[in-house]
């Protein structure tokens, strides 16, 4: 086994069927990158499930932060805190479909991705599946695969150190996550961690040796699909040490992205608008004073959320 391999498998990965009107969302969003956008990932519980009523996660690769059609303060976040996040709508045909939008650059997004990073979020998301829903051309796909190849590489490497000795392929998976999730603020329960590798144990079992090969680990592949990374336990010890830094920044980390959210979130008052329909079943009537004006309509918009139970 060796990185091709690994890469081989991503991108068989990347390359999956998904629903012609997701990929034309993801064409209308890169065109706002006047040429500069190199790909759209689509990720998320919308991938896993099929279900396309709720809201679809999408990461787009920029070339550089300039590409886009931001203002000097979320240009600036973009650079010192990536990613920017957004809001986008897509009618299609009879349905309108919505979407979370993370904008960070190709170069940002290798740089996080990797197991080094004091940040987690990358390379903890993009070891689940995947797909490229739009490229700009045969290079830019192959970049994207590239990235996130380097992912999986940097999640395996926590999963080999900070998971069991001995176990099955899903077995490491569950631990890292247990670990990623329980360091985010997130409002899902305690099982989501598990739930995500039990969409496709298969899966997580055949990418963890691929990985592990493409890093040059060393390990033992057993009876029973038993696997046994070559550590010893000076270097679980580092690793441990080095993950209770990163899980101690990792929820300050958090709230300084929310916090730069309130100044360059696109969309921000239609998201909550929505979220707030979805939860309660009362339409809110975004005015054009709000659009302009989020930072005045975010208090009377989460209180209404306050109030339907949708903020806990």
């Amino acid at each position: 086994m060796s990185e091709t391999a690994l890469v081989a498998f991503i991108r068989d990965e990347l390359n999956r069927p998904v629903a012609p009107a997701v990929r034309a969302f993801a064409a209308e969003i890169a065109a706002r990158g006047r040429g500069g956008v190199a790909a759209v990932l689509f990720y998320g519980s919308a991938l896993r499930t099929g279900e396309l009523d709720g809201l679809l996660d999408f990461y787009v690769l920029l070339d550089d932060p300039a590409a886009w059609d931001w203002r000097a303060p979320a240009r600036a976040g973009a650079r010192v805190l990536p990613p920017n996040i957004e809001y986008a709508e897509h009618d299609a045909g009879d349905a309108k479909l919505r979407a979370k939008i993370a904008i960070m650059t190709l170069a940002q997004f290798r740089d996080h991705a990797r197991a080094q990073s004091l940040d987690t979020t990358i390379w903890a998301r993009f070891a689940q599946p995947v797909a490229v829903v739009y490229a700009r051309d045969a290079v830019a796909a192959e970049a994207a695969t590239q990235a996130v190849a380097g992912a999986v590489r940097g999640a395996a490497w926590w999963a080999a150190r900070l998971g069991p000795e001995q176990g099955r392929g899903d077995d490491f998976w569950r631990e890292l996550f247990r670990r990623t999730y329980a360091s985010e603020l997130r409002v899902e329960g305690a099982g989501r961690a598990g739930s995500i590798v039990d969409t496709a144990p298969e899966r997580y079992a055949a990418v963890l040796p691929l990985a592990w090969a493409a890093d040059g680990l060393a390990f033992a592949q057993g009876p029973g699909e038993a696997l046994a990374p070559a550590l010893t336990a000076s270097q679980r010890a580092d690793a441990e040490r080095a993950w209770r830094r990163r899980k101690r920044i990792a929820k300050p980390l958090n709230l300084a992205r929310l916090a730069k959210a309130a100044f360059t979130f696109s969309g921000g008052v239609d998201y909550l608008a929505w979220k707030i329909e979805r939860h309660s079943g009362h339409r809110v009537e975004v005015t054009p004073f709000q659009r302009r004006h989020p930072l005045l309509a975010a208090g009377p918009a989460l209180w209404r959320l306050w109030r339907k139970g949708v903020l806990r």
